[in-house]
């Protein structure tokens, strides 16, 4: 007997949800992420139960440096399906681009025992840990030069 791990078959979206995404998509390509993220809410609207779009809205958000909105169109796709890889492993993507690292460790620990060590999701996240990995900030601190000694006329 082996245990293994599966994901159940995502159903297609809606054909003009299907458009609109490909639209957003295409909008991310060019750079143009307000038009994305635009295309992407028009998607929902069409087809609100297709989980995926939440991870278009996460791409979207993350590409604008709007990592916090980002987790949490992460966080709905994993309240519909919380062994979802892409939405796992994007989280923990964004909370090290955010500085929470120990979150995106746990994140990883997930991913990792879901799919691997070699998976795509596994070394994504793996790498972008690696990244927000810096050397802490070191604040200045202020110091005012010895003022002149006072002339005298």
């Amino acid at each position: 007997m082996t245990a293994s791990v599966s994901v159940g078959q995502e159903r297609d979206p809606t054909p003009r949800a299907a458009m609109l995404i490909a639209q957003g998509e295409a909008a991310l390509k060019q750079g143009s992420t307000q038009a994305a993220i635009d295309a992407f809410e028009a998607a929902l609207t069409v087809d609100p139960g297709y989980t995926p779009i939440f991870l278009h809205l996460a791409k979207a958000a993350r590409e604008d440096k709007l990592q916090g909105k980002a987790i949490r169109y992460y966080r709905e796709a994993l309240s519909r399906d919380p062994d979802n890889l892409a939405a796992i492993a994007g989280e923990g993507e964004a909370l090290a681009e955010k500085g929470a690292l120990e979150k995106a460790r746990l994140s990883l620990a997930k991913v990792q025992s879901l799919c691997g060590d070699s998976c795509p999701e596994t070394q994504g996240l793996a790498n972008a840990i690696a990244a927000g990995q810096r050397a802490p900030v070191v604040t200045a601190e202020a110091t005012i030069p010895d003022a002149p000694a006072p002339q005298s006329n």
